[in-house]
């Protein structure tokens, strides 16, 4: 018998350890409870050293007491500020680090804008806390061999929600297409959180040559802040600028700044 191993990561411990046990009685279920996105990439990093990794994750919507409006998602890689890690960003964070493994997204009540997030980072699923023993362990199964799952009440929204997405990402990549090659330097370096003289160090120019650059690059993007920038470059796919690599670029492209 093929056995599916599970995770369940809820920071309320009595339903993690409720559901696990639940989850336990079936007989081609392993599972496993942690309560909080740091101890969830404990247990995983540590199953994956010992040949026994997990299947599937059902994380808690609201792990880390991220309620809509009050805390934004920290990417996984800066849990050592404050310990915490919410759900949709451990969603990312496991399709990043280990995407064998299948994330369903477990939430007190339905929401469209945070189930299209939660698809978008990666999650195989959207399911209500209050739903029934069968139908998480259907959905468990069904992500399992690829299939997406989600309460049909939800479908028009999310599609909305995705749609919306998409289309302001577009918008995005038409502006940042509208950047010099080198301005899209500096958005790589302003990207990566280089400030104006770490960002003239790299690239071997003034710091006034840089100050004029990311000038236009905020004009150009039509926002009014570094901040700003950022967001939309993330939005069009931007990333940051390879740290460990620094110099070379500005070597290669001193002679047309």
């Amino acid at each position: 018998m093929v056995r599916i191993r599970v995770l369940v990561v809820d920071d309320h411990r009595i339903f993690a350890e409720s559901l696990a046990a639940a989850l336990a009685a079936e007989p081609d279920v392993d599972v496993s409870a942690a309560g909080s996105g740091p101890a969830a990439l404990r247990s995983l990093e540590r199953a994956a050293a010992e040949g026994r990794r997990y299947d599937v994750l059902l994380v808690d919507a609201d792990l880390g007491g991220n309620a809509p409006g009050v805390r934004p998602a920290v990417p996984v890689q800066e849990v050592g500020e404050d310990g915490l890690v919410d759900g949709i960003s451990l969603v990312a964070g496991v399709r990043s680090g280990q995407p064998h493994v299948r994330t369903v997204v477990l939430a007190e009540k339905d929401d469209p804008r945070r189930a299209a997030l939660a698809l978008q980072a990666g999650a195989s699923g959207w399911v209500a806390k209050d739903c029934s023993l069968s139908r998480l362990l259907t959905v468990i199964r069904g992500v399992l061999r690829d299939e997406t799952h989600l309460p049909p009440a939800l479908l028009t929204g999310v599609l909305r929600e995705l749609t919306a997405a998409r289309k302001h990402r577009t918008e995005s990549e038409r502006l940042v297409e509208s950047l010099t090659p080198r301005e899209r330097e500096v958005l790589r370096c302003m990207v990566a959180g280089l400030g104006r003289k770490a960002v003239a160090e790299r690239l071997f120019l003034s710091p006034h040559t840089v100050r004029t650059h990311m000038q236009n690059v905020l004009g150009k993007l039509g926002v009014h802040s570094t901040l700003a920038a950022v967001a939309l470059a993330r939005r069009a796919g931007v990333g940051p600028v390879d740290l460990g690599s620094a110099g070379r670029i500005g070597v290669e492209e001193s002679s047309s700044a």
